[in-house]
């Protein structure tokens, strides 16, 4: 266990070590070592850590008893969901060649994450599900990585699953890479076919072999070995890890010369800055964790330690005659959101930080890894305007800071628009819905009515693929309607596209909200006779306080009531209706869902074990004041 066991710590960045021996850093400090850079690209699911896992047992660097563990996705978040949230580095020595494998997140509100890794690949490996095929991130990926020259190697997965088509999804890809101007070299790709659950790959799915050998090979074969260019050295800063111990550590890729541990470097930036700095360690990556080096060769992909001020597209160059690379523009924010201190009545219950000091040190480390976030202090002392990517990137943060202790509240999600040529432009997403034939016109409405334009439409066996143009604030809440619509059937996904010009209101949620006149406990009593008021969201028993929001409303107003009053007790008896009250389930939010059904002047509240709607202003008096004075 002793070695294995801090597997996550290392792979975090942490500065953790394996014992070296001196056999071990010769090799890595070799000039002539065989290397191949390749990064991963799919859509969300289609089994991308699952494969970098097989790859990690085929070349032994874990234990046969942790298959399944999904050992790159080690943060909780990334398992519970499903999603790889960070890109990571792994390498794989295989037949003398040590190939470093890039795991890239496939949501497209961490596609920040992965344009840039793209820098430090020479090929890419494209894996497509057997049964959904290309999907729109499949797509985003790989359009980046065709237009930057990458070799792509395609493999058909999960041909295992019932039902799969993988000739069919084999001449998607095809059709996709050609309509994305793939060069000849490109097209001539090689095809594999396999299950990464069951760990193999094959060159005829209908011939399983016992491991992915197979694809190792073609790895090997296919992906050209990194450029050898002597001269000064060069490294443009493609990604970033951080360590509370060493803090800020700089990754990328050694495009020229070499690297030395202790050697004096100039940074460049933006803008003509150039700073004189000193690499205080460096680092590769060695299977799970990182070994420390003396120096790195052209092509190898490191970690360099002791760099200060430094942001990603910045150039690690000789420290005499420093030649910048071409920076790297990092995906700019498309939403915003209100973080605020949690000030409900119940505070301070759950969470153990609480200030407004905890939470703006909370983001301030954020930053320092979180490229696509932006903070910037809000309207009042104790708030913070964050912004990000999507609803999915500000709620994995909101989540991760749950889960460390936080208590906060956050505001609606607004999408930020921009104004190009003297027009309002707003951010436009390409959204494709994947629903049974039956539910076709009512998605194409629901899109429809949200501002979204239907631009293709094909049937593929019994259900229909739908794409859409639509603006990203007409996104929110509409996968949650949809999978209601749908029976669950729906299949949503979107990715940013552009920014076009403003397509006009759109209409937002129309119900009010059933709001509380008292601070106690849900009486299934009051509950009951308040039933055709409208649906609740919280269950007898339930602690709640004056202001939150406990139900959604029939009507568009806002309607206050009280459900802690209990039953007057007399002596009088009638027959039939004291039976034992029947109330259907409350609505259960997800953190997402939350954020996309709350109203400008309500907040969602949410500590370690707790998360509810309330309006920003607890008093009923006070609201309609404010209410009047508006009007």
């Amino acid at each position: 266990m002793g070695e294995f066991s801090t597997f996550a710590v290392r792979f975090c960045g942490f500065p953790t070590m394996r014992p070296e021996n001196p056999q071990k850093r010769t090799m890595k400090n070799s000039s002539y070592m065989e290397i191949r850079n390749i990064a991963i690209i799919a859509h969300v699911d289609h089994g991308k850590t699952t494969l970098v896992d097989r790859m990690i047992y085929q070349a032994k660097q874990a234990r046969e008893d942790k298959m399944g563990e999904l050992i790159l996705d080690n943060n909780d978040l990334e398992r519970e969901r499903g999603i790889t949230i960070l890109a990571k580095n792994v390498s794989v020595p295989y037949k003398g060649v040590k190939i470093n494998v890039i795991d890239t997140p496939g949501h497209s509100d961490f596609g920040g994450e992965v344009e840039r890794v793209l820098n430090m690949a020479d090929g890419v490996l494209l894996l497509v599900d057997a049964f959904e095929g290309c999907m729109p991130q499949t797509r985003f990926v790989l359009q980046k990585a065709i237009e930057m020259g990458k070799k792509p190697i395609v493999v058909i997965n999960k041909v295992d699953k019932q039902n799969c088509r993988p000739e069919e999804v084999q001449e998607e890809v095809f059709e996709l890479m050609f309509s994305l101007d793939a060069n000849d070299d490109q097209l001539d790709f090689k095809t594999l076919y396999g299950s990464a659950k069951q760990g193999w790959m094959s060159y005829d799915w209908r011939k399983p072999t016992n491991d992915i050998t197979p694809l190792l090979d073609t790895i090997i074969d296919v992906i050209p070995a990194p450029a050898h260019n002597p001269g000064t050295p060069q490294m443009l800063i493609s990604s970033l890890e951080y360590s509370p111990y060493v803090g800020r550590i700089a990754i990328g890729r050694v495009t020229r010369g070499e690297l030395k541990s202790g050697m004096n470097i100039s940074l460049c930036k933006r803008y003509d800055i150039v700073q004189k700095q000193k690499i205080r360690d460096l680092m590769v990556f060695d299977g799970l964790g990182k070994t420390k080096v003396d120096t790195v060769q052209c092509g190898d992909i490191c970690a360099v330690v002791g760099l200060e001020g430094f942001e990603i597209g910045d150039t690690v160059a000789d420290f005499e005659n420093p030649e910048p690379l071409p920076p790297i523009e990092v995906d700019e924010p498309t939403m915003s959101m209100l973080f605020c201190i949690n000030n409900s009545p119940f505070f301070g219950r759950e969470g153990k930080y609480v200030t407004s000091r905890h939470l703006k040190e909370r983001l301030e480390k954020e930053l320092e890894k979180n490229l696509a976030l932006r903070v910037k202090p809000g309207p009042n002392a104790d708030s913070f305007v964050v912004y990000g990517r999507g609803v999915l990137h500000l709620s994995v943060l909101i989540e991760t800071m749950r889960r460390e202790g936080f208590e906060l509240q956050v505001g609606q999600p607004k999408v930020l628009d921009k104004t190009i040529n003297g027009q309002r432009c707003e951010p436009i997403e390409n959204l494709t819905i994947e629903v049974p034939e039956e539910f076709v016109g009512k998605a194409i409405e629901m899109a429809t009515r949200r501002k979204g334009a239907l631009i293709h439409m094909e049937t593929r066996g019994d259900r229909t693929h739908l794409d859409f143009d639509i603006p990203a604030r007409g996104l929110m809440g509409l996968r949650s309607n949809l999978l209601t619509a749908t029976q669950g059937e729906a299949i949503v996904a979107h990715r940013f596209k552009d920014y076009e010009p403003y397509k006009g209101d759109i209409e937002k949620r129309t119900n009010g909200s059933l709001v509380s006149l008292e601070t106690g406990v849900a009486v299934a009593y009051s509950m009951d006779k308040l039933q055709d008021r409208g649906r609740f969201f919280v269950s007898p028993g339930d602690e709640i306080y004056a202001g939150q929001v406990v139900g959604e409303h029939t009507r568009e107003k806002d309607l206050n009531i009280n459900i802690c009053k209990t039953k007057k007790l007399t002596n009088m008896r009638a027959s039939g209706s004291d039976d034992k009250v029947m109330l259907p389930p409350p609505i259960v939010f997800s953190l997402e869902e939350a954020l996309e059904y709350i109203q400008e002047d309500e907040l969602v509240e949410v500590t370690p074990k707790s998360m509810r709607l309330r309006k920003i202003i607890l008093d009923e008096t006070e609201r309609k004041r404010k209410s009047s004075n508006l009007d």
